[in-house]
């Protein structure tokens, strides 16, 4: 998935001639927080409704307020990993694309980003997560997965965060596409692994949005 696939064409942006009422309403319209803000197809950065909000002053142009985000753009071809890192980066909900001269070309919201995301093949496929903690300088996804392999199970996908409390140390959530893990953890246990969260899908859990998406943020390890 990258950033031109993503693009919310729902929603649109504010030219910095528009009022903040104006703002307030697309707001309400488009149900998010924050809107681009463009001038001369260049991003001048986001509208908040925070921001407008504390002005106390709704007949305003936006070229009065004090934009955020100005730089919380990616390209038409970046990974949805460069827009999650973006977004957080800038801590906005909604990301601006920009093509290779640095037009505006429309926002990718992180709801986007996260539903987009549930329909992968590592997200639908039926499996359980298992999270590792462990040393950085130990990690090595091929013996992991060698591990895993010889309890006759597959990896589906892997994602690894440094652990906030200690930088020299990671987690790392595998998606397994088996239920029953017991047996792979005995043997990732045996060979010095330090097992940290397990979570196993349930016959429920495979219908229904909200259920896939508290599946999706265990998986994330939010």
């Amino acid at each position: 998935m990258i950033a031109e696939e993503l693009i919310n064409h729902m929603i649109p942006p504010l030219k910095v001639t528009d009022d903040a009422h104006k703002a307030i309403v697309w707001m309400e319209e488009f149900r998010c927080n924050f809107l681009p803000v463009v001038d001369g197809g260049l991003l001048k950065g986001f509208i908040s409704e925070e921001i407008i909000l504390e002005s106390n002053d709704i007949d305003k142009d936006l070229s009065q307020f004090e934009l955020i985000g100005k730089e919380c753009t990616v390209g038409l071809d970046s990974h949805f990993y460069d827009i999650l890192k973006a977004a957080a980066q800038y801590k906005l909900q909604m990301v601006c694309v920009v093509d290779e001269h640095g037009k505006y070309a429309g926002v990718i919201t992180l709801q986007d980003i996260m539903t987009s995301f549930a329909q992968t093949a590592a997200v639908q496929m039926p499996g359980a997560v298992l999270v590792l903690s462990m040393d950085l300088i130990d990690y090595s996804l091929a013996e992991i997965c060698r591990y895993v392999e010889e309890n006759n199970a597959k990896v589906i996908s892997s994602l690894m965060f440094e652990d906030p409390l200690d930088k020299g140390k990671i987690k790392v959530t595998l998606k397994i596409n088996q239920i029953d893990l017991t047996r792979i953890v005995a043997t990732l246990e045996r060979f010095g692994y330090r097992v940290i969260g397990q979570y196993q899908e349930t016959p429920s859990s495979t219908s229904g949005e909200q259920e896939r998406l508290e599946m999706l943020m265990k998986y994330l390890d939010m």
